[in-house]
C-alpha cells in the first residue's frame, strides 16, 4: 500500500478538547494528519478530515514539521493565562506510526514538554516505537502526570489481522507496554474497540498495566455506532460469525469479566468517566 506523504506547517498543534475527550482533557494533540495503520474500524474515516479527501484513509499522511515549535509557543501562552493543560495525544492519528522512526516529530514534542510540561499527558498509541522514548517519558513524569495507553483491542492475532492488518502485532504491543511499565511509567491497556478475545485476555495484561479502558464500536465512534455501521462493521462481524461480539451491551459484559481479574477501580468504560488525576 503506497502512501502519499507531505510535509506541512500547522497553524496550531493544540486543539481544545470536546466530545468524548471532555472527561478531564483540555486539549488534543495530533503530530500528524492521517495514519498509516489504517484500521478498518477507525472512526476518523468518517470525520471531515477524511470525508472531503479524495485519497483513501491510510494512503495519505501529513507531517506537521513545526509541531514542537508550535507546542512551545502555545504552551507559553496558556501558562500566562494560568490555565490547566491536560493533553490527549493523539485523537485522530497515531503518534508512533512508522514514519515517526524517521521524522521524530513526536519525540521533538516530548523534548519540548520536558521544558514546558502540561499538567497531564496521556499518550494513546498502538505503536511499539514508543519504547524509543522511554528516556524522555521518565524525565517528563518527574514534572507532570504521564499515562501511556496502548491500544490492545484483542489478544488474538487472527482477529487483529482481520480488522487492522497494517497495525503492529499484539505481542509487540504487549512487549512494549511491559517495557514502559517496568520503567515506572503509568500504563493503560485500551481495549478500544472491544474485539473478540480469548478467556485468557485479562491474564495477558496482568502485571503490565495499571488501568484498563473499555470502549466499543457502538459507544466510542462519536455517533452512537452510526459511523461504525457506515464503515461496514456489522457486516464484517457477521461475515466471520462474530456478530455476538457486536452487541450494544458488550462493554457491560467485558467490564464484568475483567473485574474478576482486576479491581473495579482500575477499570473504566468509555462515556462513563476518565481516571482521576
Amino acid at each position: 500500500m503506497g502512501i502519499e506523504i507531505k510535509e506541512i506547517l500547522a497553524k496550531k498543534i493544540l486543539t481544545e478538547a470536546k466530545g468524548y475527550l471532555d472527561v478531564g482533557f483540555t486539549h488534543s494533540l495530533n503530530p500528524y494528519s492521517g495514519c498509516a495503520f489504517s484500521c478498518k474500524y477507525c472512526y476518523v474515516r468518517e470525520m471531515p478530515i477524511q470525508r472531503f479527501k479524495e485519497i483513501p484513509w491510510g494512503e495519505w499522511l501529513d507531517i506537521k514539521t513545526n509541531a514542537a515549535e508550535n507546542y512551545r509557543n502555545e504552551m507559553m501562552r496558556l501558562r500566562k493565562k494560568n490555565k490547566p493543560v491536560n493533553i490527549f495525544m493523539s485523537s485522530a492519528t497515531d503518534p508512533y506510526q512508522p514514519i515517526e522512526r524517521k521524522t521524530n516529530i513526536t519525540r521533538g514534542i516530548l523534548e519540548e514538554m520536558i521544558e514546558y510540561p502540561p499538567d497531564f499527558l496521556q499518550i494513546q498509541t498502538r505503536g511499539p516505537l514508543i519504547t524509543r522514548d522511554i528516556d524522555l517519558l521518565v524525565k517528563l513524569k518527574e514534572k507532570c502526570d504521564v499515562l501511556v495507553s496502548m491500544t490492545i483491542e484483542t489478544d488474538r492475532e487472527d482477529i487483529k489481522q482481520l480488522f487492522s492488518p497494517f497495525a503492529p502485532g499484539i505481542k509487540l504491543r504487549l512487549k512494549a507496554l511491559k517495557e514502559v511499565y517496568d520503567a515506572g511509567i503509568s500504563t493503560q491497556a485500551s481495549i478500544s474497540p472491544v474485539l473478540p478475545f480469548t478467556p485468557d485476555f485479562p491474564k495477558v495484561l496482568a502485571g503490565i498495566v495499571d488501568h484498563i479502558w473499555i470502549d466499543t464500536l457502538s459507544i466510542g465512534d462519536g455517533s452512537m455506532g452510526k459511523r461504525s455501521e457506515r464503515l461496514g462493521m456489522p457486516n464484517l462481524f457477521q461475515e466471520h460469525e462474530l456478530l455476538k461480539w457486536y452487541s450494544k451491551d458488550i462493554h457491560v459484559r467485558v467490564e464484568k469479566y475483567f473485574t474478576k481479574y482486576f479491581p473495579s477501580e482500575r477499570i473504566r468504560v468509555s462515556k462513563k468517566e476518565a481516571f482521576p488525576r
